[in-house]
């Protein structure tokens, strides 16, 4: 059965078309991509800009596209592309505030996680993070999801692994509203979520030892 492709606003003026038909079904959601960056190359620009959905609900690049399915373009809808990612790299506030600008949005709340020196009177020398990657991220986004949709709010979250010094940035959130109030309480719901949902852990490393946190020595 073939697939049928739903394009809106941006994604729909670059393709030149609101829906198409495609006669061979892609194996995945980034074969999709391919596909329709060759067909419409005015729309590689802006897709990775866009997320898809298979049946109406989000996809990764990873998941099939069944037979039969309906599939749709959707173009960020404020400020840029949604992020939520776990990256091994220095964070800037940056890239989770341009995420989130928007016309009509005047209020931006960002909460900055850095990593102490001291914990419980113990000096540390490090933390060292670990992720389960395509679950943490799926899951930061589904925070963000249900984050926006209780504090009519736009988020991005960034979450990194690996070895983190003292005063260095271990996650960077921003929350976007029209008004400043539920831009505050939605990133402080994002953060709390965060701690208590999304896999991803660390050890403390100190003079004396090192332990799992939530584990215990």
């Amino acid at each position: 059965m073939p697939v049928h492709v739903l394009y809106f606003a941006g994604a729909r003026d670059a393709a030149g078309t609101s829906r198409e038909t495609l006669a061979e079904v892609p194996a995945t959601v980034a074969d999709l991509r391919r596909v329709l960056a060759a067909a419409h190359p005015a729309l590689a620009r802006i897709l990775p800009r866009c997320r898809i959905s298979v049946d109406q609900a989000f996809a990764d690049d990873g998941d099939a596209v069944r037979d039969g399915a309906e599939v749709a373009l959707i173009p960020p809808v404020a400020g840029g592309a949604p992020v939520f990612k776990v990256v091994d790299r220095p964070l800037t506030l940056t890239e989770v505030v341009d995420a989130v600008s928007g016309p009509g949005l005047g209020g931006i709340v960002t909460f900055t996680g850095t990593v102490r020196d001291a914990t419980r009177g113990r000096r540390v020398l490090r933390l060292e993070y670990e992720a389960y990657p395509a679950m943490a991220e799926r899951t930061l986004a589904a925070i963000g999801e249900a984050v926006g949709r209780e504090h009519g709010v736009q988020v991005a979250i960034v979450h990194r692994v690996g070895v983190l010094a003292p005063g260095e940035a271990a996650v960077v959130i921003a929350c976007a509203a029209p008004h400043r109030t539920p831009a505050f309480r939605a990133c402080e719901a994002c953060i709390e979520r965060l701690k208590q949902d999304v896999p991803i852990w660390k050890r403390e490393v100190y003079e004396d030892g090192s332990e799992w946190v939530g584990l215990g020595p």
